[in-house]
């Protein structure tokens, strides 16, 4: 092996620069944005569940919001309207910017479940925040899906009449619960799954919040 090759094989990752802007402040807005409007809508939804649960438990009251079906679906449709808003100029400025394609792509399968190996046994690295790993790509592009679902069952959930195709494409009114019970809960799952990621490696608060 040539010294070069060998000098390329075993120097380390390089590190994120201090400097270097990694989030740009329309990215960190709608970050905050749609984790307000996500986790009142989860609140909020945890209420109006329990006014037609689907299971034989109930979330506590303590954790719900709204104070009642009313005072919750009010809070639950007001937070609708701005993850739908804040969501599409996301998904928009994450396409015309060109942040999608370097951040996102090339997405691998294989390599997302070797990277969440890694993580579940600790070694997976972080020294370079500026790239996302396979696993990161893997799980951020399909909390984008699962959220989009998950609106699209409510919608066939609040307005069945008004939207039959989308109401048939849920497989029908009561379908689109379990779907839409079924996606709240993967997107809890992600938030405690990303929440602890953020306490294992603190520097991505910091670059959320500084953007550097």
């Amino acid at each position: 092996m040539k010294t070069a090759e060998r000098f390329a094989a075993i120097r380390p990752e390089p590190r994120t620069s201090p400097s270097t802007t990694i989030q740009p402040a329309w990215l960190r807005i709608t970050h905050w944005l749609n984790a307000i409007a996500v986790i009142i809508m989860m609140l909020s939804g945890w209420r109006i569940y329990n006014a037609s649960p689907l299971f034989a438990f109930h979330f506590p009251n303590g954790i719900t919001l709204g104070g009642w079906l009313a005072g919750a679906l009010q809070w639950h449709f007001a937070a609708m309207w701005l993850l739908v808003a804040n969501g599409l100029f996301y998904l928009a400025m994450n396409v015309l910017t060109g942040r999608f394609q370097r951040r996102f792509l090339p997405l691998s399968i294989s390599g997302a479940l070797q990277d969440m190996a890694a993580a579940l046994r600790g070694k997976l690295s972080h020294a370079n925040l500026a790239e996302y790993n396979a696993a990161q790509k893997l799980l951020y592009l399909g909390v984008v899906a699962v959220i989009v679902v998950t609106v699209l069952s409510g919608l066939a959930i609040w307005k069945s009449v008004q939207f039959p195709l989308l109401r048939m494409l849920m497989g029908g009114y009561d379908t689109a619960r379990w779907i839409h019970f079924a996606g709240m809960s993967a997107i809890a799952l992600f938030i405690v799954v990303h929440v602890v990621m953020t306490v294992l490696v603190p520097r991505t608060l910091i670059i959320m919040l500084r953007g550097r």
